[in-house]
């Protein structure tokens, strides 16, 4: 076996409506509905499943919990259009820009946390 590329993500969150509310305004990701009424936040050919802290959906991990994850979301932008749009949105910055090295390369990143806490990192590859 050879693994490809990640589908989806899970994240438990404390309440659905503030996270999709958050991802959609500040990363432009999509909220879509599926199965009997579950949630996602859609981006590019991945997205990340939400289930809430207390009615997670089987099988879960083995200890779900908000604010747990730390991600790093490659963004087709620039750093300063990355800093600016977090800014405007009035998310605060608790990292960087700082330079990293993604999957691919090296990257400048931002380190900012969601409304449960997680850490996410949202990159640029450099040139």
């Amino acid at each position: 076996m050879k693994i490809s590329r990640i589908d989806h993500i899970v994240l438990t969150v404390k309440n659905i409506e503030v996270t999709t509310d958050f991802y959609v305004r500040v990363l432009g990701m999509e909220v879509v509905t599926f199965g009997e009424g579950r949630k996602a936040l859609s981006f590019g050919n991945q997205k990340f499943n939400l289930h809430e802290v207390g009615k997670e959906f089987e099988p879960k991990a083995h200890r779900p919990t908000p604010g747990a994850t730390d991600i790093c979301l490659i963004a087709d932008a620039t750093i300063d259009e990355i800093v600016d749009g977090l800014h405007l949105a009035g998310v605060a910055i608790v990292g960087g820009p700082i330079r990293r090295t993604g999957a691919c390369g090296p990257i400048m990143s931002v380190y900012f946390r969601d409304p449960d806490s997680n850490l996410i990192e949202v990159s640029t590859y450099v040139p």
